[in-house]
């Protein structure tokens, strides 16, 4: 029977893909990159929260999706403890620092979205910062910000709760102060009676409440806009 050279093209790229060329032979594995996406959403979950980017995290993934079409979308969730052991935020900035150097490196063309809430939002206002506060001795694998250059691929830092000045004195945290790279394309949502993002607010449920209150979805139309400016 006579094959035709379509067919033969076929056949041969299904013996590859089942791992065995012609004559019997296994082939070896072919590693295949994974695509750049047009768009790395970067965010670090809050405190207690389990493992991912947190219920605030995906809520904003998800509008901010919604906000973008078809553009496609890659998520990093943080690696740090996200405990009451706050000092373990290091883990967050050096984890957020790397994978942001990571996508400058491998995936030029992509644009980066910074994200957090609550000690997630602290771990973005540490990461984005112009220098290490003074009299602050860093932990171990923080050397200092990062390069300015990094700056032209993030097009937004959202921000969700952060915590307040007060907040940080009373854990003898390092105060945050966005960068000037990233301050103009920076939106902090805070709720007025939250007392973990203000001096003065005193209701804790009140900290729950950025799905509920439209919040997100400020943060997401914001976010799309940076990305199609």
């Amino acid at each position: 029977m006579k094959i035709s050279r379509a067919w033969r093209r076929v056949l041969a790229a299904t013996a590859v893909g089942s791992g065995v060329l012609a004559g019997g032979v296994p082939a070896l594995p072919v590693a295949v990159a994974e695509p750049c996406p047009d768009v790395e959403v970067i965010f670090a979950r809050g405190t207690t929260e389990a493992p991912g980017v947190g219920w605030v995290g995906q809520a904003f993934v998800d509008a901010l999706q919604n906000q973008l079409g078809g553009r496609s979308v890659q998520v990093h969730p943080v690696a740090y403890p996200a405990s009451p052991d706050w000092p373990r935020a290091a883990d967050g900035v050096i984890d957020t620092s790397n994978r942001v150097r990571q996508v400058v490196d491998t995936c030029p063309d992509s644009k980066m979205v910074l994200g957090g809430y609550s000690q997630g939002a602290a771990v973005m206002g540490y990461v984005t910062a112009d220098e290490i506060p003074p009299g602050y001795i860093p932990p171990a694998g923080i050397t200092g910000p990062m390069a300015p250059e990094i700056a032209d691929h993030v097009s937004a830092v959202v921000l969700f709760g952060q915590p307040s000045t007060r907040f940080l004195d009373a854990i003898s945290a390092p105060p945050i102060t966005i960068g000037t790279l990233y301050a103009d394309k920076t939106l902090n949502q805070c709720i007025p009676d939250d007392p973990i993002c203000t001096d003065t607010g005193g209701n804790l449920f009140a900290h729950s409440q950025y799905g509920a209150n439209g919040m997100i979805d400020q943060a997401a139309a914001y976010a799309a806009q940076r990305l199609t400016a």
